[in-house]
């Protein structure tokens, strides 16, 4: 574990109880100097009672001392057989309330830019469930006209590398199954990185392929034409002859 449990709660007992220094705390707790900063100005954290981590055994009294003693120290934390696994996420994503009102447009973007993607994946993204996407996915949702595609990425639902892995998986899972892609579903499963430093040379659509160089009028074969000279032009019977031979 990198981390002490409820680590902001622990900065707010350091700082309150403590002479470290806004980065020792910000090292300990996983958190930024400045924000370690605005929790002592009152700025961060409002209303956030302390956690002490003396008493949940993370923190020795002695890394506290050794700390106040030196501001280059850095607190070890102690171990935690309750806090093992932290860090390992299972299930669905949890999502603040500020923001579930924006996973349906979320859900709606990627449903029609990523359609590769399991209902699994897009739940663990934006977490949500699989008949939410369902309903979005067949425009049956209630609020389904005034929904809007918005990227998750951008509305703070998922990071853009969780979104990546997600498409290379979809990627390798249609591919192994033999599915046949369009190309923009091949570019659309690339990672951005690869995305962005693709050409934007234009390219025939694949079922064009191989008609680069076709004419469009069809090689027919020709009458032969009867070879003319100049002569043939300039000798031409005589208009008194052809009036006899008519009479």
């Amino acid at each position: 574990m990198s981390k002490p449990l409820m680590a902001k709660a622990t900065a707010v007992w350091l700082v309150d109880n403590t002479t470290l220094s806004f980065k020792q705390i910000g090292d300990f707790c996983g958190l930024h100097e400045l924000e370690v900063q605005g929790i002592a100005d009152g700025d961060v954290a409002a209303g956030v009672k302390g956690y002490d981590p003396v008493a949940s055994h993370q923190l020795d009294p002695e890394e506290i001392r050794k700390g106040e003693a030196s501001p280059t120290y850095k607190l070890r934390l102690k171990h935690n057989p309750a806090a093992e696994g932290e860090e390992k996420r299972r299930g669905p994503r949890y999502t603040p309330l500020s923001k579930r009102q924006d996973r349906p447009n979320a859900i709606l973007w990627l449903v029609k830019f990523h359609p590769e993607l399991p209902d699994a994946a897009i739940a663990k993204l934006v977490g949500t469930t699989k008949p939410t996407i369902a309903s979005i996915r067949e425009r049956t949702h209630w609020n389904i006209q005034n929904m809007q595609p918005i990227d998750p990425v951008a509305l703070g639902l998922c990071r853009q590398t969780e979104l990546d892995a997600a498409v290379q998986k979809a990627a390798k899972k249609a591919a192994a199954n033999g599915e046949v892609m369009t190309d923009d579903e091949r570019r659309k499963l690339v990672s951005t990185e690869t995305s962005l430093s693709m050409s934007d040379e234009p390219r025939l659509p694949s079922s064009m392929a191989g008609l680069e160089n076709f004419s469009l009028t069809r090689d027919e074969p020709k009458e032969a034409e009867p070879d003319l000279d100049a002569d043939s032009f300039f000798n031409l019977p005589d208009r008194d002859e052809d009036e006899d031979g008519d009479r």
